[in-house]
């Protein structure tokens, strides 16, 4: 690959592998304010949030939490931008009752400073994240496909990335849309034995790429009609949402495929026209439900 992929591709990867790191301290946090501090989590339902963070450093236990009485806990919200008219009553509820679920004194005592210890942890990470975020848009606005990846419904400034570096700009090493396929782990493999058939996800792939498509297509079906149409007419065939996904997938896949072959950028109507022209079921689906969604007249 050029260099301006192979950054982008690196600083992409690092991303994630951060983003894990990030999500096992969240979870090993969670399980630490279990065990002395459980209203912490009725109080923050999303723990990889600084808010969620900043909370447990100010009111380190729950008897430390319901000593600082009602005008801290407000100034706290406020300070922190979480007042929120519908959920702060029942935050200030949950603040007063903290020490209603006793706790061993000496488990409180030790496990107080692991989270504390997890907190400065999940900051400093969180600086790194956001450092690697404005490299990578950077990088990403620098590469000459950056255009054709940012039109894409749903990717967004995380997934647009992503996408691009997985790919590529050697337009030769997928030379057709079932290769690039194979390569995305989106066709499954066919075993045969005699009268015995099977069908399986294939698992040598490239595993960026899969998980980035399937969040991709899931985030698409809020952007695109027919991508939610097309969705949805895999639910009712009684396929799961994992495998509707990874149905939506390929054929975002094969769409991209095409754009990037081409040098375009992806146009909602044009591909709508496409649709409508080569006679695709989706089409006929989204005209029935366009039938069936206006008015009936007397």
């Amino acid at each position: 690959q050029d260099e301006a992929t192979a950054t982008l591709r690196t600083l992409c990867r690092d991303e994630i592998t951060l983003i894990e790191q990030r999500t096992a301290l969240v979870n090993q946090l969670r399980q630490t304010l279990t065990e002395y501090y459980p209203v912490a989590l009725e109080i923050f339902e999303d723990w990889t949030q600084p808010g969620a963070w900043a909370f447990v450093r100010t009111f380190p236990t729950p008897a430390q939490l319901v000593a600082a009485g009602k005008r801290r806990w407000e100034k706290f919200l406020h300070t922190h931008k979480l007042w929120r008219s519908e959920s702060a009553p029942r935050r200030l509820a949950l603040f007063a009752q903290a020490n209603a679920l006793p706790t061993c004194a000496a488990t409180t005592n030790a496990k107080n400073l692991l989270a504390l210890s997890l907190v400065a942890l999940l900051a400093t990470l969180q600086r790194q994240l956001d450092e690697y975020r404005r490299r990578i848009e950077q990088a990403f606005h620098q590469h000459p496909d950056h255009e054709l990846f940012d039109s894409l419904p749903g990717a967004g400034p995380k997934l647009a990335p992503r996408l691009l570096a997985e790919l590529g700009s050697q337009r030769q090493v997928f030379p057709d849309p079932d290769t690039l396929m194979c390569y995305a782990g989106v066709s499954p493999i066919s075993f045969q034995s005699g009268q015995f058939f099977k069908v399986r996800v294939r698992r040598a792939c490239n595993h960026v790429l899969r998980h980035t498509l399937h969040l991709w297509a899931d985030l698409s079906r809020k952007q695109c009609v027919w991508a939610q149409a097309y969705y949805r007419a895999h639910r009712e065939k009684g396929k799961s949402h994992a495998c509707a996904l990874r149905c939506l997938g390929k054929r975002w896949l094969k769409i991209l495929w095409r754009l990037w072959q081409c040098g375009e950028r992806y146009d909602e109507a044009k591909h709508l026209q496409n649709q409508q022209r080569h006679g695709s079921w989706v089409s006929t689906l989204l005209k029935e439900q366009n039938r069936m969604s206006k008015p009936h007249t007397a």
